[in-house]
């Protein structure tokens, strides 16, 4: 019984001898996170291209046509009454997302609020080519 309390006597004095010894100083640093994954911003025409896309996958059509009125007004009807400007992009992307009414006659335009912000915008910008104008 002897033996069992030398030997854990020992193994406590090696652990604090271990433990307190070694003082490394901390030093403080900054954690900022880790760094998160650039989003490529695509070019106006890659863009048109991708709002595009998003429009024919969308219920667009169910209400807009490219160049003939439906219920809605014709996507170059659209592009002709507003210039091609970032701020006519992002208050289209506001009405496609949130939906709208009495621009363009009694019948509401629905709102979309699944389609992200992002890719609203994609498909405004689309939309406001295709009078041929380019944004500016």
């Amino acid at each position: 019984m002897k033996k069992i309390y030398t030997i854990a006597l020992a193994a406590s004095l090696t652990f604090l001898i271990f433990s307190c010894g070694s003082k490394k100083e901390k030093t403080n640093v900054e954690d900022y996170g880790t760094p998160k994954e650039e989003v490529a911003v695509p070019s106006n025409s890659e863009a048109i291209a991708q709002g595009e896309s998003l429009v024919k996958a969308n219920d667009c059509k169910t209400c807009h046509h490219p160049t003939n009125k439906i219920i809605g007004p014709a996507h170059t009807d659209v592009a002709k009454k507003y210039e091609f400007t970032e701020a006519n992009v992002k208050m289209l992307a506001e009405k496609i997302i949130k939906g709208g009414s009495g621009v363009w006659g009694q019948i509401p335009m629905t709102p979309h609020p699944d389609i992200t912000e992002a890719d609203a915008e994609k498909m405004a910008r689309y939309v406001l080519s295709l009078d041929g104008e380019k944004e500016h």
